[in-house]
């Protein structure tokens, strides 16, 4: 998938609560949930119970993140 591509699908998640998954290290993952607060062209942030996290688009095409609906 590439990153113009990834861009689109994340934009059209952006007034909807999601379900992060961040892929840390070795069997290691951290959840969150909120909805997108900003885009911008090389990374994108969601507002969560545990603040402002940030993301690039190239973590959703490695799979470090994941998002999902609720």
């Amino acid at each position: 998938m590439n990153i113009d591509k990834i861009k689109k699908e994340v934009s059209k998640l952006q007034n909807e609560k999601l379900k992060i998954k961040v892929i840390m290290r070795r069997n290691k993952y951290e959840y969150y949930e909120g909805k997108i607060k900003t885009l911008h062209s090389n990374i994108f942030t969601i507002e969560t119970n545990k603040g402002i996290k940030s993301f690039t688009y190239s973590d959703i095409a490695t799979k470090t993140v994941v998002l999902s609906k609720i």
